[in-house]
């Protein structure tokens, strides 16, 4: 029920199965219709498109194999299939080989290797190198990986290791073995031993020479079989190797097919035949000789057979066989071509005979040393022996002929194995061989038309081999199950036990055949039917052909193989008349007596032959030991090879076996092309189909939890996932998988059935594909709605536009039908105005002419008016007038009557009022109001009357304005009558005038007409004539303006030319000097490796009189920089080690010797060169030297004049100054009687404070003045008398100056004085006595020094011979140099000591000039008595100096330098150094006690401190050189010492950065610019040593942290592996992550800003490490399939950006470590971009600068999509890839080079630290140290 589901859910539409074909073996075509259980067909179609019905078998209902996922496709692993079937296998296999360019694929334990016809970059020391040290299944399948596996396995199992290489005749087998040799001894670590690795690849042309032929499936097929075991000692370095061999085709001297070819040796020697030395041999064409001429292809093309003899030549000398062999060797080869030519003739029927004279039998006979009677007689004779007589019998021709065929085979193999004994000897070495791992270069299964005994043999071999290969792989599936505890079911696997019974059974077919050859008349007819009678019936593995009587089949592992029976016997036998051999044996040819001199018997496996060091070795040899007499019972071939091949078994079988199978893919040899046909009939007959059999039989898929759980955590829901994965995995197992035969569970894996991890994957598949229609459904809709929202904002806008267009055109139109309106109006308003202007120009004339009749008319009549109005005016003024003068006069009459009447009234009242008081006042009160009334109505009044009379006044002016207006309009009128009577007059000759003009007008304008018609005419030529000279002015322009852009580009592109050139010449520069300096610091590097390596040599040769022999590395302080009497030690040491080595030098071989002679004499001469050089650089230097002295001398005289005037002038200014001292003592005794200068008082103080400083120069001075004298008296011999009398001319002055004071106490003074001046002179004449003393003493010790210089430059010579030529030359040459310095720093420091000493005095005299100069002026304060005189004596010669400031210097005994060296070197610890005190201390302190050193004038001191230093930092370097933090600390100190040498040397460059103090720290006496160069080598050592440190700690990190580890989860997806895992990306314990390897980073950042690193070495140091990380993750990504991949390409950008945050945060980004990631960023970059068009393919190009064509076509080909719905780089993409890429010039080197190292540079970093400063701290133990 389970499987009819899985049916129904497997082949369903759409699936994708394989049917088999005729052409293709298997072609792949998809379900059109659902299977269901019982149909009896498929319908499928091709991938043609092509439909076609299957068939499905009635009896078995088999269905057709499915294919795997298109994800699985391309495997590395087959067994990592879902489906493992042949099908499966070859398809996987096709498309590594065809689309991919990959050649090896695992297929569980074999590796099998398609030879791709072409030459591949992929076995160069770079990919040697990433595959050491890296498991099977990390990176992707290799000829290395599988090397590797066995060295690794040979180191830590303790266990000998076979490679089995098989394969046809053409599929690489030779090839991949020497690939697997390559590695071993690359990775061995023994640079000395590596030459066995090239004596092996010597001896490949040799083998390929004498053992490969042409065949009609290879024109290089090896004709035998060989394994090489390939010796290791205890350290696992190649220390030997040896080769056996197996069943050389004999037959193939006398006899080849058509179309193939003998031996290649046999054309080389014809095609060589004109060669002088080869003229003895009688050679000529290879056409006429028989052996060579019968395949009718003698030549092969493309080779020259010439050339070849010549690469045979030189590896015969290379292995040690000399010229006289090898002449030997090749005459034998050419005896043997000429004895195939000797014709043999019918006698008669039993007889034969060889005509006389044979030209070819008398060369053989000459060339092999023997008689011609005797090999005419034995040729064609043979002798009989019976128990009591002997007698000759002759020989028919056939068996005469067969008899010269066996002796050529015979000579043949002898010769072969000859020279494979002499080749074994040149491989052996007697060092004793600790392990080895074998290499089985073996025939592979063959079938031909033909099958003789060869192949019998071959496909013999091959089943025991096919046995051993089954029975591995079933102990290996046995194993793994019973290690997961699975439950062990047996597996059916082919077991060919019953082919190889009925081989090499009892009465087997090899048994029969020697039987038969034992019978008297036994033949290949009887020996047929014995076996038809014997297994015809009983064996189902043996068949007998229909139509044919003398052949027989047999069934192999691989195919069936039909044998002809005819030869059989006589190629068993393999007899020769031993009457020839006789004859052969009694020959004056030394060569071949040795060729058939007996043989040792052949000794167990187990058994050891003498002098070979233990090594294990198998002899194939037959046992010739034993008597002539019993050559009957000699073994036949088939037995020899029986046994042998047990043999070999036997050893494979006590070795680990690893597999290599080699395919030919092809018949034709093309490049990269596949026949389905032939590989699968290779795979079928390799056994790798097989192997797959056998674990497709059982649990090929095999997860472990964690991978099942990362790879199918979609399949689960979240309530399933626990805690425990491995609960988890099982409930989810049981849920999607019922059947549970189709899995079990292991203690660390899950194993699944065949087809169980593909159901897996399509429900995982579709999982996620109904995951992706989702997300895809709703990522189209948020796309198609912003698509709408954008469409729909498009649409807004583009209608707000349009309709802002349409406003604008319509606001446009509105505007201009507007102004046309107004234009319209204007120009109709224009139009009537000017119509409107003539009416009323018109109407004016009229209006005027009648308004002015009217005006006069109206102006009468206003006139009368006016007059009118004035008479009445006039009157009626003067009767109002009257009127009004009565009416006032009445009035005023009236009111006066009533104002009387009122007033009397009043008044009555008043006069009654008046007689009270009160009434008084108020009526005065009344009187007051009114009087003030009325005197306002008064104002008023007046007011009113003023204007009145001021309007009365303009009207009488403006009457009379208007009066004389009238008057003078009147008048205008008048003329204006009068003008328009003139006007009229003229009006009509105005109309006469108006008519002529008229007519002149007309006349014009036809004139005007006629002129404006040629004026036009006119201006159009003119017009055109312009336009035309524009046209070419424009033209000239534009040929103007294209030369100056012209000339502008051309000077423009000179000027980006000459920049360019500028820059390329500038970068060439750059480039040529860090070539330069990475050249000279790679020499630093091989350097020190070489110093390790004598080290090593001489302490093992010392120790190899205590110790047994053997390879044990211990430190060494040896220095090329070291003193001279630490070297004449070592040079010692040496010697006593090489005599106390010379036993065990004893045992070496004779060739060995003969190496060491010829050395010895190279270096004989050599040495004999370097003495020549050596005295003419010493005569030179003598010429140099005395030309030097010549000038020195001269510059000396004149020197020592300018020091006698200078000595003289210092005399005469201490006179002087005495003078002065005496002045001053009598001025102070003549004003003592004044009391002024009383004892005690201020100005006594004073003066006599500046008189004993005074006195204390004065002695200071004196003491130098003697000290200069004495100086000039060893220089100067004549000058000494004069110095002495001079010295006494002191005390006589002094005396004068004492007997001038006349107390009895100053008289006691002076005395005294005296007498110390005297003990003084003593002193000085002890000085100069001692300093005579030790002036001979350095005599003698310059001449002792001379003696070691002589006795070192001897010794130093003989070291010098021991070195190189190249070493030895620049080590002299060096040497040479540093003699000659310090001779010139010798005389230089002489020069400049005397230098100093004058201007020391100079200083010193104006100091004391100036002391005595303030004492002069301060004489006037202060006088002294002379009781204080006596009281306080002085004493001016004693008085001590001053004590002065600290000068940063420390002093230090000879004594104490070791221990100096050793507490501040050797036992220092860094850490503690790092923490509590300032950066760089110990260089500081190295330093000081330099400049004390340099102070005091010790060059030896000097010498042997810097010396010591060096010396001791490469001690503990060495010691400790893989602790980070003391290589650390010590490249921060010696860059600090380097600088302070550079900081305080006096160089203008470095003392610029200097304070005016430290500038007084510069040093004097030497130059040590040559130590600088030293310590500057040494600080680029231990660079390098840092950077190798850094290297070894961060390897292991990189690959699981940039490449293994997911930093971003579930991006990557886990695959379905095979045989061999891969490391997990699943963090573990122990698993470096990208944390690690920026946590590793912080902690090298921040120790080396502990120990004060220069930030610009530091900056080199972290590109350096990012180079490293780059290259090495490029490296894995380019050898590791799985890696390439588009999520992997992601998960590398991230870790990326991570490394450039962790730059950003410590202010790194410009120290160019981040362009050393640029080709891993643009990797990364290339897995993620599209790759389908062509503007992907520019767009890559474009991209990817900084990878190579090589690089970017490998990741193509790798890149593997990790699920299903990334798609595969197709072919024709990755072929336009390289089209583009075709032009680059780049290196073919497919990996970057992770062991460079870039140049380092030590940037001047001066220290503003001053050295007086620092303190020593007690923890240091330096307590011997004293500051100066």
């Amino acid at each position: 029920m389970n499987m009819n589901r899985e049916l129904e859910y497997m082949f369903v539409q759409c699936a994708r199965v394989w049917i088999p074909d005729a052409e293709e073996v298997w072609k792949s075509a998809e379900l059109t219709k659902d299977f269901k259980n019982g149909d009896a067909s498929l319908q499928l179609m091709l991938e043609d498109g092509t439909s076609i019905e299957h068939k499905l078998d009635p009896k078995t209902k088999n269905l057709p194999y499915l294919r795997n996922p298109d994800i699985l496709v391309g495997e590395n692993d087959l067994t990592a299939l879902s489906y493992l079937h042949e099908p499966a296998v070859l398809h996987n296999l096709k498309v590594r080989f065809i689309d991919s360019k990959l050649i090896y694929t695992y297929c569980g334990i074999v590796l099998v290797a398609i030879n791709p016809y072409e030459t591949l970059g992929i076995y160069g020391t770079d990919i040697i190198n990433a595959y050491s040290g890296q498991n099977m299944g990390d990176m992707d399948p290799h000829i290395f990986a599988v090397a590797e596996e066995a060295y690794k396995q040979m180191a830590r199992d303790e266990r000998n290791q076979s490679i089995i290489v098989s394969g046809e005749s053409g599929a690489g087998k030779t090839v991949s073995a020497k690939y697997a040799m390559r590695y071993f001894a690359t990775v061995s670590g023994s640079t000395s031993e590596a030459n066995v690795e090239q004596k092996v690849l010597a001896s490949n042309p040799i083998m390929e020479a004498i053992g490969n032929a042409k065949t009609t499936r290879n024109d290089n097929s090896s004709r035998f079989g060989k394994y090489i075991e390939i010796g290791f000692d205890t350290r696992y370095r190649i220390i030997g190797a040896n080769m056996r061999t197996y069943l050389l085709e004999k037959s193939r001297v006398v006899f080849q097919a058509d179309e193939e070819r003998n031996y290649h040796i046999f054309y080389q020697l014809c095609a060589s035949s004109h060669l002088p030395e080869f003229k003895t041999l009688k050679l000529s064409s290879a056409n006429d000789f028989l052996y060579t001429r019968q395949g009718r292809s003698p030549v092969i093309q493309g080779v020259d057979d010439t050339k070849e003899l010549s690469t045979t030549r030189n590896a015969f000398t290379l292995l040690g066989i000399n010229e006289s062999y090898q002449m030997g060797l090749f005459q034998v080869l050419a005896a043997i071509l000429h004895l195939g030519n000797v014709e043999i003739k019918d006698k008669d029927s039993d007889s034969s005979l060889i005509p006389p004279n044979n030209r070819h039998l008398t060369a053989f006979c000459e060339l092999v040393g023997v008689t011609y009677q005797d090999m005419t007689q034995w040729l064609c004779h043979r002798k009989l022996k019976t128990a009591t007589e002997t007698y000759v019998k002759t020989l028919p021709c056939l068996q005469a002929t067969n008899a010269r065929d066996a002796l050529a085979k015979h000579i043949y193999a002898k010769l072969f194995n000859w020279i494979v004994e002499h080749v074994n000897k040149a491989l052996i070495t007697n060092i004793k061989q600790h392990s080895f791992i074998g290499v089985l270069d073996i025939y592979g299964f063959e079938t031909f038309e033909i099958n003789s005994f060869e192949q019998f043999c071959i496909n013999y071999a091959n089943e025991k081999l096919q046995q051993q290969f089954n029975m591995h792989v079933f102990k290996l599936e046995q194993e793994e199950y019973m290690k997961e505890q699975i439950p062990w079911t047996l597996i059916d696997f082919y077991d060919n036990q019953p082919c190889i019974n009925l081989i090499e059974a009892k009465m087997g077919i090899l048994d029969l055949l020697d039987e038969e050859c034992k019978m008297p008349k036994g033949s290949d007819d009887s020996w047929a039917q014995k076996l038809y009678n014997t297994h015809l019936k009983t064996c189902s593995l043996f068949e007998k052909p229909r139509m044919s009587n003398r052949a027989f089949i047999i069934q192999h592992f691989a195919d069936k193989v039909e044998y002809q029976c005819e030869g059989f016997l006589e190629k068993n036998k393999d007899t020769v008349n031993e009457d020839q051999i006789n004859v052969l044996k009694a020959s004056k040819f030394d060569l071949l007596v040795e060729l058939f001199q007996d043989e040792e018997k052949a000794t167990s496996p187990t058994g050891q032959v003498p002098g070979t060091g233990g090594r294990t070795r198998l002899s194939i040899k037959p046992d010739k030991g034993r008597d002539k007499s019993s050559k009957e019972h000699k073994k036949t071939v088939g037995c020899q090879f029986r046994n042998s091949l047990q043999m070999l078994m036997d050893t494979l079988n006590a070795t680990t076996p690893h597999y290599v199978r080699c395919i030919k893919p092809n018949d034709f040899k093309l490049a990269f092309s596949f026949d389905p046909k032939r590989a699968v009939q290779q795979l079928r007959a390799c056994g790798v189909l097989e192997t797959i059999r056998i674990s497709a039989a059982g649990f090929p898929s095999r997860w472990t939890y964690q991978e099942f759980f990362s790879r199918y955590r979609v399949l689960m829901k979240q309530k399933d996932v626990l805690s425990d994965k491995k609960l988890t995995c099982r409930n989810v197992l049981e849920k999607l998988v019922e059947d549970q035969d189709k899995y079990q569970f292991g203690k660390t894996k899950i194993f699944f059935r065949a087809g169980q991890v593909a159901y897996l994957e399509k429900l995982r598949a579709d999982k996620l594909r109904v995951a992706c229609i989702r997300i895809q459904k709703t990522i189209r809709c948020w796309l198609a709605r912003k698509k709408y929202l954008r469409k729909r904002s498009a649409a807004i806008t583009i209608q707000r536009f349009t309709r802002g267009y349409q406003a604008r055109c319509l606001a446009k139109f509105m505007r201009r039908t507007q102004a046309a309106t107004i234009i319209q109006k204007y120009q109709r308003m224009y139009m009537e105005r000017k119509r409107y202007k003539q009416k009323q120009a018109a109407a004016l004339v009229m209006q005027t002419i009648l308004r002015a009749y009217m005006a006069r008319q109206k102006y009468q009549g206003l006139v009368r008016e006016h007059n009118a109005v004035i008479i009445q005016k006039r009157v009626r003024g003067w009767l109002a007038r009257c009127w009004y003068k009565r009416c006032l006069v009445s009035l005023v009459y009236l009111q006066c009557c009533f104002r009387r009447m009122k007033a009397r009234r009043e008044l009555k009242k008043l006069k009654i009022e008046a007689r009270s008081v009160e009434h008084f006042k108020k009526l005065n009160k009344g009187m007051e109001n009114k009087i003030m009334q009325l005197q306002r109505r008064i104002d008023e009044q007046s007011k009113d009357n003023r204007s009145i009379n001021e309007k009365l006044v303009s009207l009488e002016t403006s009457s009379t304005a208007e009066r004389e207006r009238m008057r003078g309009e009147l008048s205008r009128l008048r003329g204006v009558e009068e003008d328009a009577k003139n006007k009229g007059n003229q009006v009509t000759s105005l109309l006469e005038q108006l008519e002529k003009l008229r007519k002149e007008l007309s006349s014009t304008q036809k004139e005007k007409k006629t002129i404006e018609d040629w004026a036009q005419t006119y201006r159009d030529e003119m017009e055109k004539m312009v336009s035309e000279l524009k046209d070419q002015n424009c033209s000239l322009k534009k040929e103007k303006d294209d030369l100056n852009r012209l000339i502008q580009e051309q000077s423009q592109q000179m000027t980006e030319k000459m920049a360019r050139a500028i820059v390329e010449k500038t970068q060439q520069l750059e480039t040529d000097l860090n070539e330069e300096r990475s050249r000279y610091q790679n020499l630093l590097t091989e350097h020190r490796r070489l110093e390790e390596k004598y080290d090593d040599l001489k302490e093992a040769m010392v120790s190899s009189n205590v110790s047994k022999p053997g390879h044990r590395r211990t430190d060494s302080t040896h220095s090329s920089n070291e003193s001279e009497y630490t070297y004449n030690s070592e040079y010692a040491e040496l010697e006593e080690g090489s005599r106390a080595a010379e036993d065990v030098t004893r045992g070496m071989d004779t060739s060995l010797t003969l190496k060491l002679q010829k050395r010895l004499t190279e270096l004989e001469q050599e040495k004999q060169s370097l003495r020549n050089e050596l005295e003419n650089r010493e005569d030179q230097f003598q010429r140099a030297r005395a030309r030097d002295d010549v000038e020195f001398k001269k510059a000396r005289g004149a020197e020592l004049e300018y020091e006698s005037l200078k000595r003289q002038e210092l005399e005469s200014e201490n006179k002087k100054l005495k003078h002065d001292l005496v002045e001053i003592r009598r001025s102070l005794l003549g004003n003592a009687a004044t009391g002024a200068g009383a004892p005690g008082s201020p100005a006594y103080k004073v003066v006599l404070e500046q008189l004993n400083a005074s006195c204390e120069e004065l002695e200071v001075r004196k003491e130098e003045v003697l000290i200069l004298r004495s100086q000039l008296v060893s220089q100067k011999e004549a000058m000494h008398h004069k110095d002495e009398k001079e010295t006494m001319t002191e005390p006589s002055a002094y005396v004068e100056d004492v007997s001038k004071l006349k107390d009895a106490g100053e008289l006691k003074q002076a005395y005294i004085g005296l007498k110390d001046t005297n003990r003084l002179l003593e002193h000085q004449l002890q000085t100069q006595r001692r300093g005579y003393d030790s002036e001979v003493e350095s005599l003698r010790g310059e001449l002792q020094n001379v003696k070691e210089e002589n006795n070192r430059q001897q010794q130093l010579l003989a070291q010098n011979l021991q070195l190189p030529p190249e070493a030895r030359i620049e080590a002299s040459l060096q040497h040479e140099i540093t003699r000659l310095t310090n001779e010139n720093l010798d005389l230089m420091e002489q020069l400049e000591k005397q230098d100093r000493t004058i201007r020391k005095l100079k200083k010193q005299l104006k100091v004391y000039s100036k002391r005595i100069g303030e004492m002069g002026a301060g004489q006037t304060e202060g006088q002294t008595s002379p009781g204080q005189m006596v009281d306080e004596p002085i004493h001016p010669v004693n008085i001590p100096r001053r004590e002065k400031d600290f000068q940063g210097m420390l002093e230090y005994k000879k004594e104490d330098e070791l221990k100096l060296v050793k507490n501040l070197i050797l036992e220092l610890k860094p850490r503690g150094v790092a923490v509590n005190l300032i950066p760089g201390l110990p260089a500081y302190i190295l330093f000081m006690c330099l400049r004390h050193a340099d102070y005091v004038n010790d060059d030896q001191k000097v010498r042997t401190l810097l010396t010591s230093t060096i010396n001791s930092i490469k001690k503990i370097l060495k010691k400790r050189g893989d602790d980070f933090e003391t290589v650390s600390f010590w490249l921060s100190n010696t860059c600090r010492f380097l600088h302070c040498l550079k900081q305080y040397s006096g160089d203008e460059a470095f003392i610029k950065h200097n304070t005016q103090r430290q500038n007084e720290h510069i040093l004097s006496n030497f130059d040590l610019a040559e130590y600088r160069q030293v310590i500057s080598d040494l600080a680029i050592q231990i660079y390098q040593q840092l950077i190798k440190c850094m290297e070894n700690i961060l390897q292991p990190m990189i690959v699981s942290g940039m490449l293994e580890h997911e930093t971003i989860q579930g991006v990557s997806g886990v695959k379905p592996t095979g045989l061999r895992k891969r490391t997990s990306s699943i963090v573990d314990e122990g698993t470096y992550t990208l944390d690690s390897i920026l946590r590793q980073l912080s902690a090298f950042h921040s120790t080396m800003c502990q120990h004060g690193t220069d930030p610009e070495l530091i900056k080199q140091v972290v590109k350096q490490q990012f180079y490293i990380i780059g290259a090495v993750t490029l490296n894995n990504l380019l050898l590791r399939k799985d890696m390439c991949s588009w999520s992997k390409g992601m998960q590398i950008r991230y870790n990326v950006s991570q490394l450039e945050e962790w730059l950003r945060d410590k202010g790194l980004m410009t120290c160019g470590a981040k362009e050393t990631l640029e080709p891993l960023i643009q990797a990364a970059q290339l897995l993620q971009v599209k790759k389908k068009t062509d503007e992907d393919a520019e767009a890559i190009c474009s991209m990817c600068l900084a990878l190579t064509t090589a690089q970017i076509v490998k990741v193509l080909n790798l890149y593997t999509p990790v699920n299903e719905f990334e798609e595969r780089v197709s072919v024709a993409f990755i072929r336009t890839i390289q089209t583009r890429l075709r032009d680059r010039c780049e290196s073919p080197q497919l990996l970057m080079d992770t062991k460079m190292i870039y140049p380092v540079t030590f940037p001047f970093n001066p220290s503003s630290l001053a050295l007086e400063t620092i303190q020593i701290p007690s923890s240091l133990n330096l307590s011997f140290l004293t500051r100066v």
